[in-house]
């Protein structure tokens, strides 16, 4: 019987034991977490780029180049140093270089000084990029109100989904309607003739809007005259109303009949020559323009 059992025991495989279970590494969730926390890190960290290796990326914000005002930041950045980092992300053209999220006003001073940008570094596709550019332009407080409109339409003509652009500019569907349809009914020459006009709200843009129809916009763009784009924009409103009163044109007199006709405006007096009846007096007075006006300034100072 034993040896029977001792057969048994032989020809019968011996069980075995369960392999041991592998303990969860909990490592990986450590260290992954410190991982993330690092890339944060990374993400919130303030790098210097150099300046010339920076391009412009997103869409244009602002309609006024405003050179002064870039060299006057310029100035205060040499004095005081740059206190808030620009946004950057990597070029999706070309290695090594960056583009601009925001901060552009920054990084034209800092290249007037020839100074590395500080900046914090993203990687963003262009989606997030002019999101991330209009959310930024939502919280300054000197964008006009037709520099976020003609904003948004840059953004609707650059194929973004309506959605992304109320996200970008955080501004409900219907506003964003209402800033498209003024946006949209303002010729781009004749708003970069009239510029940013910060003093300038929505409903006198919709009544601008709203004249344009059957008005000449090449007439309108010369009619945009004045030192700062608030007074262009009224100048422009005011050529719009169609019960102005005609700009009188006297006849220009000559010794035999008249010359041509004169265009007097608040600013500007234009004199206008028949070519046929002028028969070269044009030409002679603009020759002897310098010397006929020393003539009148001294009868006038005797």
């Amino acid at each position: 019987m034993a040896r029977k059992d001792l057969l048994k025991g032989l020809m019968t495989p011996t069980p075995q034991a369960p392999a041991p279970q592998t303990a969860p590494r909990v490592t990986k969730g450590a260290i992954g977490a410190v991982s993330q926390s690092i890339a944060d890190l990374r993400n919130r960290s303030v790098i210097e780029v150099p300046s010339d290796m920076i391009d412009h990326a997103g869409l244009r914000d602002r309609l006024d180049e405003d050179a002064e005002g870039i060299a006057a930041l310029a100035e205060s950045l040499r004095e005081y140093g740059q206190q808030v980092p620009v946004l950057l992300r990597h070029s999706p053209n070309t290695e090594g270089r960056y583009e601009i999220v925001y901060g552009r006003r920054r990084v034209a001073a800092m290249k007037l000084l020839g100074q590395p940008v500080k900046a914090m570094i993203r990687n963003l596709n262009d989606r997030d990029l002019v999101i991330a550019q209009g959310q930024e332009n939502t919280a300054r407080k000197d964008l006009s109100f037709i520099e976020k409109a003609n904003f948004a339409r840059h953004m609707r003509d650059g194929g973004f989904e309506r959605k992304v652009i109320c996200d970008a500019l955080q501004i409900d569907k219907t506003l964003i309607s209402r800033m498209l349809s003024i946006a949209e009914a303002i010729p781009p020459a004749l708003l970069a003739a009239i510029g940013a006009a910060p003093g300038i709200g929505r409903d006198r843009w919709k009544t601008l809007a709203d004249r344009l129809p059957g008005k000449d916009p090449a007439s309108l763009v010369d009619a945009a005259q004045g030192e700062t784009s608030d007074l262009r924009f009224e100048a422009v409103l005011a050529a719009t109303n169609t019960r102005a009163q005609p700009v009188e044109r006297p006849a220009l007199l000559g010794a035999h009949g008249p010359l041509g006709e004169v265009s007097r405006k608040a600013k500007v007096t234009t004199l206008q020559f028949s070519r046929e009846a002028a028969a070269g007096f044009d030409d002679w007075l603009i020759a002897n323009l310098d010397e006929i006006h020393r003539d009148w300034l001294a009868r006038r100072e005797e």
